[in-house]
């Protein structure tokens, strides 16, 4: 068995590998949260273009600030960089290769100094984002940068190493300025609408605390284009690993699995260059906003239509749920009545056949993506994802029901208990909040929507909240497929 490595690349003969030579590689872009979406995503996307032979000064600097951090600082640095991407068809085939475009790692808590000077090299000209939509540190309900945060609070302070992404890559602009250098682009690749304006705000606002003139300079010299980004990537696994060495025969500890599909539709606003990527499919558009709410509204949120609905009615993967002809038609239902109607014409895309292909990639058996990985961090992602499509129908008078009912059955999956009496493990920044309301709710059928930080004022809709407590009973009554029943045939 060959650990992966560079010295190890030219024995491996069941797989592709970089034809580039990586050593004549450097570092145009630095991202934080290398995670799997990232490392099947932008580094792919910059693997294919090395491999073309272009972009060999764009290379990828990897950066970690979580404790959890640690883990895959310790695997990239032992492999190099490199990785074994291996996508799955639905139909069993398999096509792996190992990606070369990551060429060094820096965990900023061994040395944030490291992390912000390479920041404020001339090299690098991109700092890219993917820090989860909870990263941005805005309030999901009012839009506003929170300063009371724990750890921007300790980044404010003078002389401190700083912890978050924040604070790094505002003191990396900060001696780019003061060393005449140009400002790096930052391009967000997070799910939320809008991500460019969203780390726009949230930068310029963490600069305003620190000095009012680094605001003004960050407002006005530096680059935050919108993307809308895609591709279903679940959680590694050890059987993940053990499919890689058993196959390829290659000792890989952090490979990447992912569906064939893949999507990038980026907004060209770079202030320092970038990268050639519609050569290799990106589409690079002047305005991003239609593909992002197709994708926000469509797949992201029916990906929680289908969660909890799920995890309730004893489904733990994806494809087994999607599948299922009663999910089938419920997320479909969903997508053509409540979702689409909020949608503006999206170029060079017809919504209906988005909306099957949907269905099929979540069907995709081969992936095994799990139910937990679309239930975690939900008051991250409703507000995002679902809230501005109930939202949107409520102002135009549009149908409101299914949209709700998948917040009510995210509401009934944070009681803690599924059907079978079994405990559920709630993955949430706000779990214990979220759980106490939801304890409340067989006697207070409102108390999960009456907190006004994720929910705002719809607890004051009264077709809303109709709708919801409707659903919510059923749920406690019928239980979740009998509640689907009643939702895709009318009778609810």
């Amino acid at each position: 068995m060959l650990p992966l490595s560079n010295a190890t690349l030219s024995d491996l003969k069941d797989l592709t590998v970089p034809s580039y030579d990586r050593s004549r590689l450097t570092a145009g872009i630095v991202h934080f949260g290398v995670g799997g979406f990232h490392r099947a995503h932008e580094a792919m996307y910059l693997d294919r273009l090395m491999t073309e032979g272009k972009a060999h000064d764009w290379a990828i600097c990897g950066v970690g600030v979580m404790p959890a951090d640690q883990r895959m600082r310790d695997v990239l640095r032992r492999q190099d960089g490199l990785y074994t991407l291996v996508v799955k068809s639905p139909d069993g085939g398999q096509d792996a290769r190992v990606i070369g475009s990551i060429v060094e790692y820096l965990y900023a808590p061994d040395d944030p100094e490291a992390v912000i000077e390479k920041m404020a090299s001339p090299e690098i000209r991109i700092v890219s984002l993917t820090v989860t939509e909870g990263g941005y540190n805005f309030n999901a309900v009012t839009g506003e940068f929170m300063a009371d945060n724990p750890d921007v609070r300790h980044d404010l302070q003078p002389g401190t190493r700083p912890r978050t992404s924040f604070g790094l890559i505002t003191t990396a602009l900060e001696r780019r300025r003061e060393r005449g250098v140009p400002p790096f682009t930052i391009m967000s690749c997070d799910n939320i609408q809008g991500n460019g304006e969203a780390a726009r705000k949230s930068f310029v606002a963490y600069a305003g605390l620190r000095d009012p003139g680094l605001a003004s300079y960050v407002a006005a010299e530096v680059r935050f284009p919108n993307s809308m980004v895609d591709r279903i990537t679940p959680v590694t696994t050890d059987d993940d690993r053990a499919q890689v060495r058993d196959r390829f025969g290659v000792d890989d500890g952090w490979p990447v699995v992912c569906e064939p599909f893949t999507q990038w539709a980026l907004e060209d606003s770079f202030g320092a260059g970038r990268p050639p990527f519609e050569d290799v499919g990106v589409q690079v558009v002047p305005e991003v906003i239609p593909y992002e709410l197709m994708k926000l509204r469509l797949l992201n949120a029916s990906h929680q239509g289908l969660c909890y609905f799920a995890w309730l009615a004893g489904y733990r993967l994806v494809h087994d749920a999607a599948q299922d002809p009663l999910f089938a038609r419920f997320l479909l239902a969903y997508m053509e009545r409540e979702a689409t109607p909020t949608l503006a014409e999206v170029p060079g895309v017809d919504l209906r056949e988005y909306r099957h292909q949907l269905i099929d990639r979540f069907s995709n058996a081969q992936v095994r993506d799990t139910v937990a990985r679309l239930c975690a961090e939900s008051s991250d992602r409703i507000p995002k994802w679902l809230l501005p499509v109930i939202r949107r129908n409520l102002e135009t008078g549009g149908d409101i029901l299914l949209s709700t009912a998948i917040v009510a059955s995210w509401a009934r999956y944070d009681e803690g208990v599924d059907e079978q009496g079994q405990p559920i493990e709630i993955v949430d920044q706000l779990r214990d909040r979220l759980m106490a309301s939801a304890a409340r709710q067989r006697e207070h059928p409102t108390a999960f929507i009456e907190d006004r930080e994720v929910f705002g004022d719809l607890a004051d809709n009264e077709r809303f909240v109709s709708a919801y407590t409707s659903v919510l009973s059923s749920l406690h009554h019928k239980g979740a497929r009998a509640t689907l029943e009643d939702l895709v045939s009318g009778t609810l």
